[in-house]
């Protein structure tokens, strides 16, 4: 089992918890809202560690980006092999191909 699989699973069990005792229980108590709001948050904090050059920075805050983005897969049902199996129906397709043939842009 992956780390991704493992990491989904702790955050399963901890969605109707307490939310004084689990960070991903609050989260979950807030809303999609908060949840999206905690990705969008991360995701310029990554950018800005990017723009810095700081490699422990970056990876840092990728993995908080990456954490907070299974959040979001599990508030929708979702399971990180569900976006790794996307990944890999698009492996060898070039990217303008790809994106040229999805129905929703």
């Amino acid at each position: 089992m992956s780390i991704l699989e493992r990491l989904a699973d702790t955050i399963d069990s901890r969605k109707g918890g307490d939310p004084d005792a689990s960070y991903v229980a609050k989260l979950f108590g807030k809303g999609q809202d908060a949840i999206l709001k905690k990705i969008a948050e991360e995701a310029g904090e990554t950018l800005l560690a990017s723009k810095d050059g700081d490699t422990l920075h970056i990876v840092r805050e990728t993995a908080d980006l990456w954490f907070h983005s299974l959040v979001m897969l599990s508030w929708h049902g979702l399971r990180p092999e569900d976006v790794l199996a996307e990944l890999e129906r698009r492996e060898g397709v070039s990217g303008n191909v790809e994106k040229a043939g999805r129905k929703n842009g």
